[in-house]
C-alpha cells in the first residue's frame, strides 16, 4: 500500500473510513462498482469529511491533504488516487496540468464558488470530470463521486483493450501496431498448421515473402523445405520448366535432366510470387496439381506424386485478373481459400518508429556499427515520406543509415541527407534559416517552447493531422499529446 508524502496527513492503509448506514442489500457488490476499494483524495477539502459521513459505501477510503507545493511532490501525493476533489480557484494551469497528466491520473472533481474565475465549461474541457458549485449538498457530492468512478473505470478497461490492441505484434519478420495487420497475423497463427492454401495480396515489398515464410516455420512441414519462386521475373518459356522440371533433350539446352521447384518442395512448402503472372496453358497445369498432387516433366509421359502446401502471393487484385479473363476462375478460388491483405507502410504510418528500431537493432547487430537510437525529429521526417517502397525501402534505408551514419544518435540531419524530399520541397526547406537563427535568446523555458511546438507541427502533418498516430510517432500517450497541442494553440486544423 503506497505511502502518502510528508505533507499528507494520511495514508491509505490507514486513511479515514467514512461509516456507512445500513442499507438492504449494501453489503453486496454490483457489477457498476470497481473491484479495488475506491480511494478518493480531498485536496485542501478537509472540511468535506463529515458532511460525507454515512454516504459512501464502506469500502471506499477517504484520506484528506494539503495541495503539493512543489513538482516533486505530487507524483507521491496522487500515487494510489482514483479520485481527487479539490477547489476550483486553486487550479492554475501547473496544478491541472500535474493532476491530469499520464494514463494512471486520477478523476478530478473540482468545487468552483459563485464568481469563480475559472469557467465551469473550460476546467470540462480540460480533462475534469465534473464541476461543482460551493456549497455541495453531500448527496449530490456523494453522486458525482460515484459517477466518476463509475467512469474512470470504464475509461481505464477501454485504455487496457486498446492498449493491447495497439501493442507491438510480431510474426515471422514483420511487427506492427496497426490493427489491420495485426488482424492478418492473428489469421496466420489460426492457419498455419494446416494445408490450407493462402494468398497473400499487397504492394510489392510489403514483406509477403517473409509473412509465407513464418507460415512455413510456424506449420506441421517446418521440417519439410521451403522453396520461392517469382513468377514475374520469368519467361513465361521458361517458367513452366522451372515449376515442373524438364527431361533430357526436352528443349534446346536441357543437357540433363532437372526436378522442378513443385519436386524440391516435396513435403514442404511452396511459395509462388506474382501469381498473375502465370500465363493461362500454366494455370491449367497449376491447377491439376493442386487438385491432385500430380505432374509431368517437360519433355516426360511419367506421372510424378508431389505432397506440397501451396502459398501464393500477389501485388495487384486478383480478383480484378478474374473478371478481365486474364486469370482462371477455378484456379482463383482454389488457392483463394484464405486471403490475406497486406497494407502498405503509407497506410501505417505509426509503424515507422517500431520498424526503424527493429531493423537498426538487425543490422547494427549484423555490421556491429551504426547509430544506437534515432531522435524523434528524425522519425518524424522519416515518417513524412510515402514508402512507395513499403517495408523494403525501409528496411534498405537502415541498413544504409547503419553503413554511413557515425554518432550514437540518428538526428535530422542525418533523415534529410539519407531520405531528401523531392527538389521543390527541399529547395523550400534550404530557404529556411537555420534553427538557431531562430531561437530567440531568453528563458530557458521559452525558447525550448519553439522546438516543441515545431515538432508536435510536424509530427501532425506527417501523419495526416491522425493525433493517435501523431502521439504513436512521439512516443507519448494521447493526453499528453492533447495538453501539449492546447499548451502550444495548436488547433485541430494546423
Amino acid at each position: 500500500m503506497a505511502c502518502w508524502s510528508a505533507h499528507c496527513r494520511h495514508e491509505w492503509g490507514r486513511g479515514q473510513r467514512i461509516p456507512r448506514q445500513a442499507r438492504p442489500g449494501s453489503g453486496r457488490k454490483t457489477a457498476t462498482e470497481p473491484l479495488r476499494m475506491p480511494r478518493i483524495l480531498l485536496l485542501e477539502c478537509a472540511d468535506l469529511l463529515p458532511d460525507l459521513g454515512g454516504r459512501l459505501p464502506a469500502d471506499w477510503t477517504v484520506a484528506s491533504a494539503r495541495l503539493p507545493r512543489t513538482h516533486a511532490e505530487w507524483a507521491p501525493a496522487l500515487d494510489g488516487a482514483d479520485l481527487c476533489v479539490v477547489d476550483a480557484a486553486l487550479l492554475g494551469a501547473r496544478e491541472l496540468e500535474a493532476l491530469l497528466e499520464g494514463p494512471a491520473a486520477p478523476a478530478l472533481i473540482a468545487l468552483a464558488g459563485f464568481g469563480s474565475p475559472a469557467g465551469r465549461e473550460v476546467l470540462l474541457e480540460r480533462g475534469c470530470a465534473d464541476v461543482l458549485e460551493l456549497p455541495v449538498p453531500a448527496d449530490l457530492l456523494q453522486q458525482a463521486l460515484a459517477k466518476a468512478l463509475r467512469a474512470r473505470a470504464l475509461l481505464r478497461e477501454n485504455r487496457a483493450l486498446r492498449d493491447a490492441l495497439s501493442a507491438p505484434t510480431s510474426y515471422g519478420g514483420l511487427v506492427t501496431r496497426d490493427p489491420g495487420l495485426q488482424a492478418v497475423f492473428r489469421t496466420l497463427q489460426s492457419v498455419a498448421d494446416t494445408r490450407a492454401c493462402l494468398l497473400f495480396e499487397g504492394e510489392s515489398g510489403t514483406g509477403k515473402t517473409e509473412l509465407a515464410r513464418a507460415v512455413h516455420q510456424h506449420s506441421t512441414r517446418s521440417s519439410g523445405p521451403f522453396v520461392e519462386l517469382d513468377c514475374g521475373a520469368l519467361p513465361e518459356a521458361l517458367l513452366e520448366g522451372e515449376l515442373f522440371g524438364h527431361a533430357r533433350g526436352a528443349f534446346t539446352g536441357a543437357v540433363r535432366e532437372r526436378a522442378g521447384r513443385f519436386e524440391a518442395a516435396d513435403g514442404g512448402t511452396l511459395f509462388l510470387d506474382e501469381i498473375a503472372s502465370a500465363s493461362p496453358a500454366l494455370q491449367v497445369k497449376l491447377l491439376r496439381v493442386l487438385e491432385s498432387g500430380r505432374l509431368e516433366r517437360l519433355g516426360e509421359t511419367r506421372t510424378r506424386q508431389v505432397d506440397v502446401r501451396l502459398l501464393c502471393a500477389t501485388n495487384r487484385p486478383l480478383s480484378a485478373e478474374v473478371r478481365a479473363g486474364r486469370f482462371r476462375e477455378d484456379l482463383y478460388f482454389r488457392i483463394h481459400v484464405v486471403a490475406l491483405a497486406v497494407p502498405p507502410l503509407r497506410e501505417r504510418v505509426g509503424d515507422v518508429p517500431l520498424l526503424f528500431e527493429h531493423y537498426l537493432e538487425r543490422y547494427r547487430a549484423l555490421h556491429a556499427r551504426g547509430p544506437r537510437e534515432v531522435d524523434a525529429e528524425a522519425l518524424a521526417w522519416f515518417a513524412g515520406h510515402g514508402w512507395p517502397g513499403n517495408v523494403r525501402e525501409l528496411a534498405h534505408l537502415v541498413e544504409r543509415a547503419v553503413l554511413l551514419c557515425n554518432g550514437s544518435t540518428l538526428g535530422l540531419a542525418d533523415a534529410r541527407a539519407l531520405l531528401p524530399r523531392d527538389p521543390a520541397s527541399v529547395a523550400a526547406s534550404a530557404a529556411q534559416p537555420a534553427p538557431s537563427d531562430e531561437l530567440p535568446l531568453g528563458p530557458l523555458k521559452q525558447a525550448l517552447a519553439i522546438p516543441e511546438r515545431r515538432l508536435l507541427l510536424r509530427a501532425l502533418e506527417a501523419c495526416g493531422g491522425n493525433r493517435e498516430r501523431a502521439a504513436v510517432l512521439l512516443g507519448i500517450n494521447r493526453a499528453t499529446l492533447f495538453h501539449k497541442l492546447r499548451k502550444h494553440g495548436i488547433r485541430k486544423s494546423a
